[in-house]
């Protein structure tokens, strides 16, 4: 490949591994606040346990997926600096306000939210969950609002050799944006759910003592999946509107047009599942020892339709870096060669791919080991009172 072709895939294999950790954390979050909402309206140590196991989930996703996004913005300066040049007035004001107003937010109230327990006073504890949450949300929006940008330049002008915002508003309300957003949303929280799904199978296909405790999780994790479909779905159909007015020639690549398809194949069956076979039986699942190991395969569909969706949504309006502004090969870095790229390329999708193991090697070991081995605000809880609240992953 050439100098362009490698700087491409090393940000469509590096942006696909980063995406992996933010579908599960923008997933896991509302369902970590749910469980935690319950625990503080009854007190009742099972969902008070539920929190902390599944919390503890997501602060090892979390965590390892902020040094991925560290890696995503890299790559902008590194390969793509005639993007900065271009378009940086107006692409780098949200990277910056999700950095500063939303990402440093969301580690403060995760903080506290992870120390405070059987510290701070239960309701303002339970607040910290969901604004963990709320700010969640409001890093998708801007990170969200840049890519809409790049997908429909709405609210800006070419000035003296690059572009300007003329008006915030046609930013924000941009018609890629406004059906994009709660379509990512959805595939989250889709995907949170089929996460607590599949590790409650497997437990309750092991018969494990935990019976109530991943009988109830089962149940949360099919209904967070069948809302989050309905909003994924919906709104992803609802994009084909904004889809044919600014890309009309968007699916016509192959390549485009073969992602696309397989998405809609995911997705479109793992709905049929939800809606009509997993949804009506809900109460009866967990005692069908046969259909567990179906639920354990079937948990990383989720993600690969993510994935499938976001090269669809990328790959789409090439040969565009900004549609109809500034195409790929004028953006990429001057002076760049094949050396350099294949370098930068085998680092980063090395460290990216390490992570994701890593990752997953965690949150493996956290199911397998069950709620009993759970570290998270295990000082002064019901079923370890004498451990410290070190998070001993």
């Amino acid at each position: 490949m050439d100098v362009l072709d490698l700087a491409r895939t090393q940000f469509a294999v590096t942006g696909s591994l980063h995406f992996l950790f933010v579908v599960l954390t923008l997933g896991m979050a509302p369902l970590v606040a749910i469980m935690h909402t319950r625990y503080a309206m009854t007190g009742k140590p099972v969902h008070e346990r539920m929190t902390r196991f599944w919390g503890q989930i997501y602060v090892i996703n979390y965590a390892l997926g902020i040094f991925t996004g560290l890696v995503m913005e890299f790559q902008f300066g590194l390969s793509w600096s005639g993007l900065t040049h271009y378009a940086g007035d107006i692409f780098g004001a949200p990277l910056a306000a999700e950095t500063l107003g939303a990402f440093f937010l969301e580690s403060t109230f995760l903080g506290l939210w992870i120390f405070g327990w059987h510290r701070l006073p239960r309701w303002l504890h339970l607040a910290c969950i969901w604004l963990v949450t709320l700010t969640a949300y409001v890093s998708a929006f801007w990170i969200m609002m840049a890519n809409s940008f790049l997908q429909n330049p709405a609210g800006a002008v070419e000035r003296g050799g690059h572009l300007v915002l003329t008006d915030f508003g046609a930013l924000a309300a941009n018609p890629m944006l406004t059906m994009a957003l709660p379509h990512v949303l959805g595939a989250g929280l889709w995907t949170g759910g089929f996460v607590v799904m599949g590790a409650s199978a497997y437990h309750l296909f092991k018969r494990t003592a935990e019976r109530e405790f991943f009988t109830r999780s089962l149940r949360l994790g099919v209904v967070a999946s069948f809302v989050g479909s309905l909003i994924t779905v919906g709104f992803g159909y609802a994009q084909f509107g904004p889809i044919s007015q600014f890309q009309p020639d968007k699916f016509h690549t192959s390549v485009a047009g073969s992602t696309l398809g397989f998405m809609l194949f995911i997705g479109q069956m793992l709905q049929f599942l939800i809606m009509f076979v997993l949804l009506p039986v809900a109460w009866w699942l967990p005692r069908w020892r046969w259909a567990q190991p179906i639920l354990m395969i079937i948990t990383p569909l989720p993600f690969l339709a993510a994935i499938c969706g976001w090269l669809t949504r990328e790959l789409g309006r090439q040969p565009w870096l900004i549609n109809g502004k500034l195409t790929i090969a004028d953006a990429m870095s001057p002076g760049l060669t094949s050396g350099m790229v294949t370098m930068s390329f085998i680092g980063f999708a090395g460290v990216l791919g390490l992570l994701a193991v890593v990752d997953y090697i965690l949150i493996a070991r956290t199911v397998l080991r069950g709620p009993a081995a759970v570290t998270l605000g295990a000082y002064g809880s019901t079923d370890s009172p004498a451990r410290t609240p070190a998070l001993n992953f």
